[in-house]
């Protein structure tokens, strides 16, 4: 069942909201041959520390008993690496894809927001993927002011990936967010028809969800690494995922980790 927030509480998951997107801000520009997805991590570390914020991906628990808990601020996954990926001393190279996905707690509120950039000059099919992802994630969006119910945005989502010959990822979906990161209800990014009727939830004014599609280039399915957390597509193909916190509203969608102008990096 979804958790339904007040407009005051709307308001300060904001607050956490505008530090994300300055993370991004950040990212995006750091994003360039030869620099290493450590040291990204590194800034957008620093940045919540300056903000007095707290790293909500930083020290999370492993899902799999005895694994190591994830290890930095911010999951970087390269090219063919779906998600979860861990920053390391790797460097970006021309024509790579880079997903970068963080967030952070502000005075107990949360904020989550995912973007991938490319590293100079990437080819024409992965700047296609790149293009699709993000305009599937605004598809969502501007969605959710028009449908009743989730179910009805995801088969919308499958349909516009599939359409430019794109698959979605259905081992990980979005979810519910505020004062924790994960909360109810899982937000699949797939057709309704794959969706259990009482999984489904209402878009109603107070949902607050972080809405993230992740799509791969070739097949949907994906593998882990021995690191435990870093997944990859099992065909080698690349994959993007891009992603926002949204409040429903009286009004209508509103892009929490937009920036002060309600501008987008996205």
């Amino acid at each position: 069942m979804e958790i339904l927030r007040s407009p005051r509480e709307i308001g300060l998951m904001r607050k956490a909201g505008l530090v994300v997107w300055e993370a991004h801000q950040i990212a995006g520009r750091m994003v360039r041959p030869g620099v290493s997805t450590a040291e990204i991590d590194r800034a957008i570390e620093q940045l919540f520390a300056e903000r007095n914020v707290v790293p909500l991906f930083k020290h999370v628990p492993n899902s799999s008993e005895g694994k190591p808990p994830f290890p930095a601020a911010t999951c970087i996954s390269v090219n063919e690496e779906v998600v979860h990926g861990i920053p390391g001393p790797r460097k970006l190279a021309e024509g790579d894809i880079v997903s970068i996905d963080t967030g952070c707690k502000l005075d107990g509120w949360c904020g989550d927001a995912a973007a991938t950039y490319a590293c100079g000059k990437v080819s024409p099919p992965t700047r296609k993927l790149l293009e699709v992802t993000r305009d599937v994630l605004h598809l969502a969006i501007e969605q959710m002011g028009r449908c009743r119910w989730w179910s009805e945005v995801a088969t919308q989502m499958e349909r516009f990936v599939k359409s430019h010959g794109f698959s979605v990822v259905e081992a990980f979906v979005g979810h519910g967010i505020g004062r924790d990161m994960h909360e109810e209800p899982q937000v699949p990014n797939f057709s309704g028809r794959k969706i259990r009727r009482t999984a489904d939830f209402r878009l109603v004014p107070g949902l607050v969800v972080a809405i993230e599609p992740m799509v791969n280039m070739g097949r949907k399915t994906v593998r882990q690494l021995p690191d435990h957390w870093t997944q990859v597509t099992r065909d080698g193909r690349p994959s993007a995922h891009f992603e926002h916190t949204v409040a429903m509203t009286s009004k209508g969608p509103d892009i929490l980790t937009a920036g002060p102008l309600g501008e987008t990096w996205t």
